[in-house]
């Protein structure tokens, strides 16, 4: 098993209770990983990173590389090392495919950033929108969200697997994002179906959480009673 550091910028309930301002710069983050996802301030869209290239996946489903002083309310980013990968050449459903992910994982209770690169008969996304104060819950914006539609294209989703007993902190399970080939379009992943691909693991017993000190998260109530219903729903489970 790995011994990589998993960084990570506030927390999902902080984001689920309406902390959309930035609080770390992407040159910041950059100096804490080379692989990730995230949103940006104000929730302008998603993030992916990869090979050391971050992207900013917008809410009208575009893409272009983010600019370092862009900053982010909440990101999760790792020095990737694949430490074990394992070839699909059959078409399997998101369903299926995390199946196989279950088995490659050394362990469920330790945190895992995972790279898919392959070719993909479909992929659903979607990217939330940029947001004005007074925020929103995190919930209710979900609800007028955009979906994307990617059919027969390869592209790379990246994410990550965080163990049960962190929900909150992140999310648990597997929290992935997408980017096509042109590097043109993306979002957070929704759904998929995949002809054939390349997995790609990194492991991490290693957690380092930055949570902002300003005034509105210091006194923030992140007392969170529906929590796990708030991140399905969030996460487009519901």
């Amino acid at each position: 098993m790995g011994n990589h550091v998993i960084y990570q910028a506030s927390t999902m309930i902080a984001l689920l209770s309406g902390m959309y301002d930035g609080s770390v710069t992407f040159g910041e983050l950059k100096k804490h990983g080379d692989f990730g996802i995230g949103t940006f301030h104000q929730l302008d869209g998603e993030m992916i990173a990869f090979d050391g290239k971050f992207y900013h996946l917008y809410p009208d489903g575009s893409a272009q590389q983010v600019g370092m002083q862009e900053s982010t309310p909440f990101s999760t980013v790792t020095f990737f090392e694949e430490e074990k990968t394992f070839q699909i050449n059959r078409t399997l459903t998101r369903q299926q495919l995390e199946k196989v992910l279950d088995d490659l994982l050394d362990s469920p209770n330790i945190f895992h950033a995972i790279r898919i690169d392959g070719q993909f008969r479909e992929v659903n996304t979607r990217t939330v929108p940029h947001q004005q104060k007074p925020y929103k819950p995190f919930i209710e914006v979900t609800k007028s969200q955009p979906s994307f539609h990617f059919p027969n294209t390869g592209g790379v989703i990246a994410g990550f697997w965080t163990p049960a007993f962190a929900q909150g902190i992140g999310v648990a399970g597997y929290h992935l994002h997408f980017i096509n080939d042109e590097r043109n379009g993306g979002g957070h992943v929704l759904d998929f179906i995949v002809d054939q691909c390349t997995i790609s693991i990194c492991s991490s017993e290693d957690f380092q959480l930055a949570l902002p000190h300003d005034q509105e998260y210091l006194h923030a109530n992140l007392e969170a009673p529906n929590l796990e219903r708030d991140i399905m729903t969030a996460e487009g489970a519901y």
